[in-house]
């Protein structure tokens, strides 16, 4: 059995495990990381579901497609002529591949640079012995004494709808399509289905979303909803809401799914090929938390404290495998405040400040609460909302779609929630985050210089309008 003993040892390798590995190497431990990802060679692929499979090749392939839907309908405006424009799917989906690659050997060079030693293959509890953890590390013992789990969250299947990623996609199977189908259906309207779906229904497919809840985008801003839902219909996306599916078939020719629509007739939908994005499961295969008896919920979830501990001694858990919103960058600051912890400072994550993003076109993001939220809480509160319509930046993008909206508090002023659709909206839902974070009050950032022409000036103006005093719409 090997003698390696280490600090801290961290079981996988996404964006929660990475960081805080690298974190708590930083502060002076002896840090190990174990991820059992590959790459097509067998080679190791730390990055976990976000970087293989996930947030990375699916920004990737949306790139792409943009610009092959930029090419066949706004080149035209600019006075750039572009005829006969096609699309090399397997010369796309090669980039996808490179950027993935690009950010796993990222990884790498970080874990050598800090000093993290990586064990490439599954982690797992053996035992617990004389105050440490006997953790497995590929086919080696090693020995902790502080425990991270990061092992993450795995797509949700549909009874009776099995995942081959062929016919019946999971993320990683929508990643890897190698033509364009001509009909693609998608269960589920949540960020990866909205994604996936307009990657390639800009490429040409022609694509149905069916979605058991009766409202589209339950969870965002009822107003940022309802314009999101109008501008996918006007692309040509087709969003079915409040059905109940039934069987789903293979065939040679595709899948056909049997459901019930909103009105309570039985339909049918016949298509290539079939996504399924009904949400995602706390990932513990293999971990085998039996031998040291790691306590799970009823979801299969790591119980965890406010402080990401679990009810075992030095044993920590961070990210999609426990409470709280399956998110890459959550997952980072949990990664990042546990290995605080455990050198003895004090870790901050504040789930009130942590922003959504959904990177269709329009892109989508937010941080704080909804404007029904704030009404079923009885929260007094004032709203002010600018279009990008009206900003000159936006215009001369030719993207003029969507609005910034704040909410205030109505005594007090300070932001409650900002709600974004529209251009680069994931990169301007930043300031908010900053703002509510230091408790800003809407008049705050209405009172600060913003560069012009830019879209942020229309955070600057949506602020404004809390206080009814807009000066460009």
């Amino acid at each position: 059995m090997s003698t390696k003993q280490f600090d801290v040892v961290v079981i996988g390798g996404g964006p929660g495990g990475y960081i805080a590995a690298i974190r708590a190497a930083q502060l002076g431990f002896n840090t190990a990381c174990i991820d059992e990802w590959k790459n097509e060679k067998g080679g190791p692929a730390p990055g976990g579901t976000c970087t293989n499979v996930g947030c990375i090749p699916s920004k990737a392939l949306l790139q792409s497609s943009e610009h092959f839907e930029h090419a066949n309908h706004h080149f035209a405006d600019h006075g750039i002529s572009a005829d006969n424009v096609r699309i090399d799917i397997k010369k796309m989906i090669g980039r996808k591949d490179t950027v993935v690659k690009q950010n796993n050997d990222g990884i790498l060079y970080l874990f050598k640079k800090n000093k993290v030693t990586f064990f490439h293959g599954r982690g797992s509890f053996v035992a617990a012995k004389d105050g440490l953890y006997e953790v497995k590390a590929g086919e080696e013992v090693i020995l902790a004494k502080h425990v991270v789990l990061a092992t993450g969250s795995n797509a949700r299947q549909l009874p009776g709808a099995a995942f081959d990623e062929e016919l019946i996609l999971s993320n990683d199977g929508a990643l890897r399509i190698g033509e364009v189908p001509k009909k693609l259906g998608v269960i589920g309207s949540g960020v990866i289905g909205l994604e996936m779906g307009s990657v390639w229904r800009r490429l040409g497919a022609e694509v149905t979303v069916l979605e058991g809840l009766p409202t589209f985008l339950a969870s965002v801003d009822e107003s940022v909803a309802k314009e999101a839902a109008k501008l996918f219909k006007k692309q040509g996306l087709k969003i079915e809401l409040g059905v109940k599916i039934g069987e789903v078939a293979k065939s040679k020719d595709g899948v056909t799914v049997a459901y019930t629509d909103a009105k309570g007739a039985a339909q049918t939908l016949a298509v290539d090929k079939l996504i399924i994005s009904i949400g995602r499961v706390p990932n513990t295969i293999g971990l085998n938390p039996e031998a040291v008896g790691l306590k799970l919920d009823e979801r299969g979830a790591i119980v965890v404290d406010d402080e990401c501990k679990t009810n075992l001694p030095n044993v920590w858990a961070v990210g999609d495998v426990v409470r709280g919103p399956m998110l890459a960058h959550k997952a980072e600051e949990e990664g990042v405040a546990v290995a605080e912890r455990i050198a003895g400072q004090h870790g901050h994550v504040n789930f009130n400040t942590i922003p959504w993003v959904i990177y269709t076109s329009p892109e989508i993001a937010w941080v704080g609460r909804t404007e029904q939220q704030l009404k079923a809480d009885g929260v007094e509160y004032k709203a002010g909302q600018f279009p990008f319509l009206a900003n000159g930046r936006a215009r001369a993008l030719g993207d003029t779609n969507g609005f910034v909206k704040f909410l205030a508090d109505a005594k007090t002023d300070e932001i409650l929630g900002v709600h974004i659709i529209g251009p680069m909206a994931s990169e301007l839902i930043s300031e908010a985050v900053v703002a509510m974070e230091f408790k800003a009050s809407a008049e705050d950032i209405a009172r600060i210089c913003h560069a012009h022409p830019s879209l942020s000036e229309a955070t600057k103006e949506a602020a404004l309008a809390v206080d009814k005093r807009t000066l460009n719409f």
